[in-house]
């Protein structure tokens, strides 16, 4: 519908920075900075059905907030005997929250977004796996999701407590989607010829979900198993519920060859913690003394071998957790080069 009202997003802006340096060896950099957006390009919701309107209407009703601090040292130091050795260390703290958003004003307080991060996911409450039939049968009903149910499929938490798992019972969940610390530390060092540097780097305070849609639909990447002749994830032919094998706590709800959409909701079922430390660069080289190189006119002749993202410290393990939920995706690789630098006069 056309809306003469509809206008540019805004955004307000504030950074503030101190440099300071120490001793010529010491080099800190230190940023606090806002952001305050208005007039955010949004779905409306207050427009009752009786209006017969056969399209969404948008407008700029939105309001958020951001703030964060951003941290860089970096550090030099060299001695008279050759040994020299620097090392870097980046940290940023990034929050974020909706001020105004349109929505119903729902009975749960849980259900509102103003307040919230503008990454915050909402989701159920997995508890576990139904035993069997007559456990779920005996459950508040989770018929909304269409799909038939029961033994080894996933069990959602009655929040409200009205007796049915709906809409009402998705609550805010883990960590935004995006990384809210960002974190990078390294060091180099060097000695009569002999060079040595790594690099690490990590993230913090972040939530992915596992994609276990498997194709239905749109989708082309998913974990789920046998759903359009997909492939079986080792990790979930060792740990699935079976009627030989009633884990209700098992790592993956029980096989389905058709789309089980009571076990494909966004849940704390599949919800993973995406924090990682990888070392991310490493490399050794060695320079040969000029004395000798000059000799046949070159002016620099350096040996090297480089490694990148060699390890990984995570709390998930079935794949790369830079991944995130997309882990059947090409992977990260972990590379290794030898090389050798020349410079002639």
């Amino acid at each position: 519908y056309a809306n003469e009202s509809i206008t540019w997003e805004k955004s307000y802006k504030s950074n503030f920075a101190v440099e300071l340096g120490l001793l010529d060896k010491l080099d800190i950099i230190a940023e606090y900075f806002t952001e305050h957006r208005t007039d955010i390009f949004m779905r409306r919701a207050d427009i009752p059905n009786t209006m017969g309107l056969q399209a969404q209407v948008y407008g700029n009703i939105g309001e958020a907030t951001a703030q964060g601090v951003d941290i860089q040292a970096d550090y030099k130091q060299s001695w008279s005997n050759g040994l020299w050795a620097s090392g870097r260390a980046n940290f940023t703290y990034s929050t974020s929250k909706y001020k105004v958003y349109e929505e119903p004003t729902y009975p749960e307080s849980y259900r509102q977004h103003a307040g919230r991060s503008l990454a915050q996911s909402w989701g159920y409450i997995a508890e576990r796996l139904f035993i069997d039939d007559e456990d779920a049968a005996n459950s508040p009903s989770q018929a909304a999701f269409g799909s038939p149910y029961g033994g080894g499929d996933i069990k959602y938490t009655d929040v409200n407590g009205d007796g049915v798992i709906t809409e009402a019972d998705r609550v805010p969940i883990g960590f935004p989607t995006s990384p809210e610390i960002v974190y990078g530390f390294g060091a180099s060092m060097g000695y009569k010829g002999f060079d040595f540097s790594l690099f690490f780097q990590g993230m913090a305070r972040e939530s992915f979900w596992i994609d276990a849609t498997s194709n239905y639909g749109s989708r082309t990447c998913g974990t789920g198993p046998f759903v359009n002749n997909t492939q079986l994830l080792k990790a979930y032919a060792d740990s699935h519920w079976s009627e030989d094998n009633r884990d209700i706590y098992a790592l993956y709800p029980r096989y389905s060859a058709y789309a089980n959409y009571n076990n494909i909701q966004r849940s704390t079922w599949w919800m993973r913690d995406g924090s990682f430390l990888r070392l991310k660069q490493l490399e050794l080289g060695y320079t040969l003394p000029q004395r000798l190189t000059q000799k046949v006119h070159i002016d620099n002749l350096r040996f090297y071998f480089q490694g990148n993202n060699l390890l990984c410290w995570s709390k998930f393990k079935l794949w790369d957790p830079e991944l995130a939920g997309e882990g059947l995706n090409y992977p990260i690789q972990r590379t290794f080069n030898i090389g050798l630098n020349v410079t002639f006069k």
